[in-house]
Parts: C-alpha cells; structure tokens; sequence
C-alpha cells in the first residue's frame, strides 16, 4: 500500500522551520542516503529556573493567542513560543479567536498571532472584527499577522486591515520578538 507522498515534503518544511537542510541521494538498486543538517548550540545544565534566558524577560509569562488552522504549523509555533517564555492558547480560525477573546477577561491576551489564509474567517476579517469591538481595551490589543503571504502588499494589507505588524513564515522566533518589541515600544 503506498502514501499520500506527503512526508518528504512534511519532513523538509519542518527542516526548513528549523533553519536546516537535507540531501538525498538515491541509487537504484543500492538504496537511499538522507543527510539531515539541524543548527543547535551545546546546552547547559538546567537550573532551578528552567525559562530559556537567551530571550527578553519582559515577554516571560506574557499570554498570546495563536490563530492558526494547520495544525503542524499550530504545534510547531506553540512549541518555539513556550520555549521562549509565553503561554500560548490556539484559536483554529478567526471565528474562534473572535469567541475567546469576547469570552475572556480583557486582560488575558498581550498579543494575537494571526494567520491569515483560513477556513471560515480568514485574518484580515478577524482583525477588523477585533478592531470594531465595544471593549476599547480588547479592540486594541496588538495583532501581528503571521502568514506565508510575504510580498509587500500582503503587509500593506494586513496594516490596512488593522494589525500592528506582519512577520514571514516559518516563524523566526528572534524576528518575531524584535516584531513584538517594535509594536510594544510604538503602543506605549
């Protein structure tokens, strides 16, 4: 029984995520070589505080809310965010983000991650739904479109539409907090 032929191409976004690469080399008859390369930095020992400290303390503890419908992307985002320090809930599109953010105190979200191409509410909508919101204080809470969507326009758009930033996918986690720093500094 065959596959979708889905995993190599799974296996090399993920890699791509990580900032690394791969090779193939095949033969028939002989087989197949899969060099997988991966940055990393030799760890210390864990301390008593096990929050990563390479990255701003002032973004420890704060509570985004990642509006992404793949789930691997989801997965992936949610990982690299905790490590670096946040809580992070999921909506699965905007019409979930919309709903968690109406039914959450106005103070539990500092920041919404948005995609933008998604089924049933994409994020443009999703974020003039937020900016139109009675609650001033949920209306205005930061909104970076995260998106595959790249071009200039595409970031012209996702301003237009109310968001404060736009970041490329995969997610860079070092871009995306001197993002967050940017639009932190440009709300004071």
């Amino acid at each position: 029984m065959e596959g979708t032929g889905l995993g190599l191409a799974i296996t090399k976004r993920l890699i791509d995520m990580l900032g690394g690469t791969i090779e193939i080399q095949s033969k028939v008859g002989t087989g197949t070589r899969i060099t997988v390369r991966l940055p990393h930095r030799i760890g210390k020992a864990p301390s008593e505080n096990t929050a990563n400290t390479d990255y701003p303390t002032e973004f420890r503890g704060k509570h985004l809310l990642l509006v992404e419908d793949n789930d691997l992307n989801a997965e992936i985002a949610s990982e690299l965010l905790s490590v670096a320090g946040f809580i992070v809930d999921r909506a699965e599109d905007g019409i979930v983000c919309i709903d968690k953010i109406l039914k959450s105190p106005k103070d539990t979200y500092n920041m919404v991650l948005m995609d933008i191409q998604m089924p049933k509410m994409d994020g443009y909508t999703c974020a003039k739904r937020i900016r139109a919101l009675p609650d001033p204080e949920k209306a205005n809470i930061p909104i970076i479109a995260v998106t595959a969507n790249s071009f200039k326009e595409d970031e012209e758009k996702a301003i237009a539409a109310g968001m404060n930033g736009h970041i490329s996918k995969p997610i860079q986690i070092n871009k995306l907090m001197e993002m967050m720093e940017k639009i932190s500094v440009l709300l004071v």
